[in-house]
């Protein structure tokens, strides 16, 4: 008796504690960064719905050399919405009901766990839930991606007290150990992890705020080029990094860290070599200082797609604190 009491007071113990910390119950989540699982009636996804998915998700990324979409999708039916696809990290749930509505849920089934669900009474419905939530939709999954990158790539990073350049300069970044060092002066950093189709790398740096072309971002493009003519040499005698004199960046006011900043997606090369690729920079302001302080990531990876290597990026440059 003494036993299935005990047993019974284990058990309400248990309970108890899941009921008050539901997170301990969830697995981790599953699924590739920037895929998507679209839960969706087949015949949704052959028409007009899915058609409007298609050209939401579908939209290329800003600054890459070839056209590559925000989010690879696969799309089950959601009678097939079983144990198998529901610890997907990233899932959109399209469905008719009574009313109108869009929700985005947190960790039901897996943890971290963003469920987008789309309800509409009909398809015309969904369709303009569709295109009003577009920019809100996206930044849930994507934020959501980013944690989970920063999450798995801190496990090992480099220590930021030995970084000459971060200690000098009074900022850092939390950098992956499987970044090797190629410059640290104590003005400028570069840092590169080498893939098999080439190189992720990582710079920063500081510039002086000389004028208000400097707090307008309208002299981003000569700043970097400047720099990459100092630090950053190419393969001939006398050539370096420079921004694609045929491509002009996409610049967007953010704010990062909480100081106004400039995000700069476009593309590189290299005066007076066939080298390219992607760069993702972020400038930020800091008046304080009278200085604007610059991390980059620029990925050479020819002949292979790379949106998934500027998002690893992105997700290393994002960590910036200010001292």
């Amino acid at each position: 008796m003494k036993k299935i009491i005990s047993l019974l007071l284990t058990i309400i113990l248990l309970t108890s504690c899941i009921d008050k910390n539901p997170e301990l119950i969830l697995a981790e989540s599953t699924g590739k960064i920037n895929h998507l699982l679209i839960v969706i009636k087949n015949t949704q996804w052959q028409g007009e719905v899915g058609d409007e998915i298609r050209k939401i998700l579908g939209s290329p990324v800003l600054g890459l050399p070839q056209p590559e979409t925000q989010f690879n999708v696969t799309q089950v039916a959601p009678e097939y919405f079983g144990s198998m696809f529901k610890t997907s990290r990233s899932v959109l749930y399209i469905s008719i009901g009574d009313e109108n509505v869009f929700s985005i849920q947190k960790d039901i089934y897996s943890k971290p766990q963003r469920i987008i669900k789309i309800v509409g009474k009909d398809n015309l419905a969904i369709a303009k839930l569709l295109q009003k939530h577009q920019n809100e939709m996206i930044a849930a999954f994507k934020n959501n991606d980013l944690h989970s990158t920063q999450k798995r790539l801190n496990k090992d990073l480099w220590d930021n007290k030995k970084i000459k350049t971060f200690k000098s300069l009074g900022f850092q970044l939390n950098i992956p150990k499987k970044y090797r060092m190629v410059d640290d002066n104590g003005s400028f950093l570069w840092m590169r992890n080498p893939i098999s189709s080439g190189s992720m790398n990582i710079i920063a740096y500081t510039v002086p705020i000389l004028t208000n072309n400097y707090l307008n971002g309208n002299n981003i493009v000569s700043m970097r080029d400047s720099i990459g003519k100092k630090f950053i040499p190419g393969g001939p005698d006398g050539s370096y990094m420079i921004t694609e004199a045929a491509y002009s960046p996409h610049i967007f006011d953010i704010t990062l860290t909480g100081k106004k900043a400039f995000e700069v997606r476009g593309k590189w090369e290299v005066q007076g070599d066939f080298m390219a690729g992607p760069f993702l920079n972020y400038t930020v302001i800091d008046e304080k200082n009278n200085r604007l302080i610059v991390v980059e990531g620029f990925t050479y990876a020819p002949a292979v797609d790379k949106r998934d290597y500027m998002f690893e990026l992105e997700a290393v440059l994002k960590t910036l604190k200010i001292n």
